[in-house]
């Protein structure tokens, strides 16, 4: 009697961390990534369970390497903070990426813009926001039902997940947080920290004039036979 044997080695499906694309095509774009991946990043700091990527490369399906898109920016709520190479749904509790964006470039074609809006609309982002920088053109789409829905009136629209809200101005989108406070750049930031440790190091220079003031003006009252302490 012949006896097959199952062959157990089956070759394993490998999901590249890369797609051979870069993260932007310009500096323009890259700085629109980074402000709104960072800032997300800031808002959602306290909340262990939401996590926000940039440019990392998502698969929906297992055992399916081909289908894949990589979002300049993707929220995930109810997932854990951490480094991953790739964002493996299946691994994730098959939970989908809520909200993404994508920062346009020149490079950008309607076909490929079409491609992305299908693939996040089959499977499962909530909300998808698009920006052009160099246009200052911005979209946003919502779902219902089973479909991504064009946003009518986007300007002052605040995302019912993030609780951001985007304004239209002049000469770039402002984008607030849930308090009010804009977005901002990472020079921003350095700028306002140094602003701030600045104005520290003044207050300080100052308490130690004030200080060596009253010292002179003690030593002064004892020359005089006065114990300061008594006035």
């Amino acid at each position: 009697m012949v006896v097959q044997v199952e062959n157990t080695n089956k070759s394993e499906i490998s999901y590249p961390e890369r797609d051979g694309n870069p993260m932007a095509d310009n500096t323009v774009q890259f700085r629109w990534i980074t402000t709104i991946k960072a800032n997300l990043d800031w808002l959602f700091a306290e909340d262990g369970q939401v996590f926000v990527a940039g440019d990392l490369l998502w698969y929906p399906i297992e055992n399916n390497n081909k289908k894949r898109q990589a979002p300049d920016v993707m929220v995930v709520f109810g997932r854990p903070k951490g480094d991953r190479g790739s964002y493996q749904q299946w691994k994730e509790d098959n939970i989908a990426p809520q909200v993404v964006f994508e920062i346009l470039s020149p490079g950008n074609t309607q076909a490929e813009m079409n491609r992305k809006l299908l693939f996040y609309e089959h499977h499962g982002v909530e909300e998808y926001y698009i920006y052009d920088p160099n246009k200052n053109d911005f979209s946003g789409l919502i779902r219902n039902a089973e479909k991504l829905e064009v946003i009518e009136k986007i300007d002052s629209w605040v995302s019912p997940r993030l609780g951001i809200r985007f304004q239209l101005a002049e000469p770039d989108l402002i984008i607030y947080y849930p308090d009010g406070q804009p977005f901002s750049s990472y020079i921003e930031e350095r700028q306002r920290a140094e602003n701030e440790r600045q104005r520290a190091e003044n207050e300080r220079q100052r308490a130690e004039n004030e200080r060596k003031k009253a010292e002179k003006l003690a030593a002064k009252l004892r020359d005089l036979g006065i114990n300061p302490e008594d006035i």
